[in-house]
């Protein structure tokens, strides 16, 4: 059984090797930043078309040690890429680095590109061709200190691009994010599960699709492993009709809400795309003013991190939201993510967990807070 990597964000590791397992992939085991695995080429499809917290499905080729750009060109050059691609396909390349020998990712790109056309050049006087949108094979190469490793990128375009965003809103979370705040949140699917903030509605529509047991990949029409020589359309309809979804809601099971009326016009929008526009109760207005179902329940809110707002409005933000939780979602567990510490603070709530996780660039705690009547004593935090 060939190895295969999936790459996730980092504090989604233990997550997106949860779904693998549940899947049917062997042998699952975490790195940083990635989980590895073992399948057949069902898995790999079922991989790419099913896993909702991962980024991209890696198929590695190889490894080497490596000191310098020569090193790096032979190495490449050895790999018999004729296996996967002729000379009228087109290629890509993708590097990632951790090194000290190699200063620019493009430039390194540029030298893997020469290796692997200069072989077809002098194999076959001929050459693939680049293409950096829609290759026949796109490669991902990572090099860190001394080692490279060269994998086949199965995925294509990421897998956070679901295929139901038609605009982006403000400072948008990215899917896989939010698919994985999901998951740690423990949501079971069926109790609420409440944004009050919720932008252009991606925590909504991931939870929606999560309950509805909608494959992410249900959108998409469009993998990197469907322009391989190896590929096996028959066997990829297969897994999509493997598909059983869940049909016959009664009542909503997610809430969503925002402020800002072009907000939830576009959350509802990529609901409707997303089809899971029945399964989410959209309002619109303030926070303050929102009633919630009755518990139990889960709240999870992605509110400003202090990009457009000074500390001290948004400390009052933070202020009013802890106010709101402790006054209306008695009987719920509220999760917030956030990179601001300091505004955390002003949650007025002690957190049960603290959970490290990454939005973009940003360094962020995904806190816990367990709501019980204003008599009980906060749960002991959890820090570790």
């Amino acid at each position: 059984m060939p190895e295969f990597i999936a790459k996730t964000l980092f504090g989604l590791e233990e997550v997106l090797a949860e779904e693998l397992r549940n899947l049917g992939a062997r042998e699952v085991k975490t790195y940083h930043r990635a989980v590895g695995f073992t399948g057949d080429s069902k898995m790999l499809y079922k991989a790419n078309y099913h896993l909702r917290t991962a980024l991209k499905i890696l198929v590695p080729l190889g490894e080497d040690t490596i000191n310098n750009e020569t090193e790096l060109y032979n190495y490449v050059r050895s790999v018999r890429w004729d296996r996967y691609i002729g000379v009228n396909d087109t290629l890509a390349v993708d590097v990632a680095m951790k090194t000290d020998i190699f200063r620019h990712t493009q430039y390194i790109a540029q030298k893997i590109k020469d290796a692997i056309v200069d072989q077809f050049r002098d194999k076959y006087g001929a050459r693939p061709s680049v293409d950096l949108d829609h290759p026949t094979l796109r490669i991902n190469a990572y090099i860190s200190d001394r080692t490279i490793k060269l994998s086949r990128d199965s995925s294509g375009d990421s897998l956070h691009r679901r295929g139901y965003r038609y605009k982006q809103g403000p400072a948008p979370m990215n899917e896989v994010l939010a698919a994985g705040l999901i998951k740690l949140s423990g949501w079971n699917g069926h109790e609420p599960l409440v944004d009050f903030m919720c932008g252009s509605g991606t925590i909504a529509i991931e939870a929606a699709l999560s309950a509805a047991r909608i494959p992410p990949g249900d959108l998409r029409s469009d993998y990197g492993f469907q322009k391989w020589k190896d590929y096996d359309p028959k066997l990829f309809q297969e897994v999509v009709h493997e598909v059983k979804r869940k049909t016959g809601f009664s009542g909503f099971s997610v809430y969503a809400a925002d402020i800002t009326p072009e907000s939830v016009h576009l959350a509802t929008r990529h609901a409707q795309n997303a089809g899971v526009l029945k399964m989410i109760d959209f309002r619109t207005g303030h926070f303050s003013d929102y009633v919630p179902p009755p518990p139990p329940g889960v709240v999870v809110i992605n509110p400003p991190y202090g990009e457009r707002i000074n500390q001290e409005n948004l400390n009052e933000l933070y202020t009013q939201i802890g106010d709101k939780l402790k006054k209306a979602f008695t009987g719920y567990e509220a999760w917030i993510i956030s990179s601001n510490a300091e505004a955390m603070k002003h949650i007025g709530l002690r957190p049960s967990k603290k959970i490290t996780v990454f939005n973009g660039q940003l360094e962020c705690r995904f806190n816990r807070y367990s709501l019980y009547e204003g008599s009980k004593k906060a749960e002991k935090s959890d820090d570790s």
